[in-house]
């Protein structure tokens, strides 16, 4: 990364942890993207030259995660199938970044649960997110997957990911532990792409 990269990446942490040391603190609707900003020692106008809205920090890197799968999916070794890409972009995601088992994760989830404009924000990255998955897995693999098996996986593996979590961030105790957390997403994901492995019927319906 170049300096100015290194800057903005910088700059732009300090947004996402000011706001949820804010968030936490005074409460969502009573933070305000000045106060974020301030917290973060930049003026209100650049804040939206790195994110749109007070939700936008809440989901930092869903963006990346979408990249992330994409980038699997292009990358598939020829033994692969649908299921087991998505399984490795999984651990890969896993293994790049703790964002999904962070504490800024148990908090996306306790505002998706209470606040509507979160919720709404958060329902629409995840449909997003599955139909450019979904996408790519039948551009992918046209012999095994039309559009609709296709957005039918995409969807089992997304679900079986945001269920897991949704368990596993209300306990404080498993918080603690990440890799433990990542792990029990992991298995989440196996029992619901079992029956697309290769050694179950990958094929479309």
């Amino acid at each position: 990364m170049s300096l100015r990269d290194r800057k903005r990446a910088r700059t732009r942490q300090a947004l996402v942890d000011a706001a949820a040391d804010l968030f936490e603190r005074n409460g969502y609707d009573q933070t305000t993207v000045a106060d974020i900003a301030a917290a973060a020692d930049i003026g209100t106008r650049t804040f939206f030259s790195y994110f749109a809205s007070k939700e936008e920090l809440l989901f930092p890197e869903s963006d990346s995660r979408v990249q992330a799968t994409v980038d699997a999916i292009a990358a598939r070794k020829p033994a692969d199938g649908p299921a087991e890409v998505l399984l490795t972009a999984l651990r890969n995601i896993g293994e790049d970044s703790n964002d999904m088992v962070s504490p800024l994760a148990g908090l996306r989830m306790r505002l998706i649960q209470t606040v509507p404009a979160v919720r709404g924000r958060a329902l629409q990255i995840q449909l997003d997110a599955q139909r450019e998955i979904a996408r790519h897995l039948a551009a992918e693999f046209p012999d095994q997957l039309d559009q609709v098996s296709a957005a039918a996986l995409t969807g089992a593996f997304v679900g079986a990911v945001q269920g897991a979590l949704q368990v596993l961030l209300e306990d404080p105790e498993r918080q603690a532990n990440p890799a433990a957390m990542r792990a029990a997403v992991g298995q989440a994901a196996d029992i619901a792409l079992t029956p697309w492995l290769r050694h179950g019927s990958a094929t479309r319906h």
